[in-house]
């Protein structure tokens, strides 16, 4: 099994920026705890500040991959090009993100990917990472 965590803008700053909304981890610790918990699971890491560089990276992982976890960060809530790469994806989709999105600022509770993934996690800081990655892996989509 093979799965994608694609991250969006300012995720590479995660560990430093806004501690008290993200945390202190790095996705390099996720990515280590990730391959310890699940040896039989190959991850492939990507992360983009730029909204093309998502889309083109979405649309090569349908071919390389059984399923991804995606934080588009900002650009869920103003993509619709990323919305249309992800409605285009023949292989399943878990929306994530660490903050409750519901729960921020009210632009925040709008997705332009949610009508279109697999299912949603939110506000569990990076264990919605492996939540979503415990989802892909119970499930009858991959």
């Amino acid at each position: 099994m093979k799965i994608a965590i694609i991250n969006g803008p300012n995720l590479n700053k995660v560990g430093e920026r806004e501690p008290e909304i993200y945390g202190t981890e790095t996705f390099q610790d996720l990515l280590n705890s990730l391959e310890k918990t699940y040896p039989q699971v190959q991850f492939v890491y990507y992360q983009s500040n730029g909204e093309g560089a998502l889309i083109d990276y979405l649309q090569a992982a349908n071919e390389e991959v059984d399923g991804i976890v995606l934080n588009a960060a900002a650009y869920t809530h103003t993509s619709v090009a990323i919305s249309d790469a992800v409605r285009s994806l023949e292989i399943p989709v878990i929306e994530v993100h660490m903050s409750n999105t519901f729960a921020r600022e009210p632009y925040r509770h709008r997705s332009y990917l949610s009508p279109h993934v697999t299912g949603i996690i939110v506000g569990f800081g990076m264990q919605s990472y492996d939540l979503a990655v415990q989802a892909l892996l119970k499930s009858d989509y991959v």
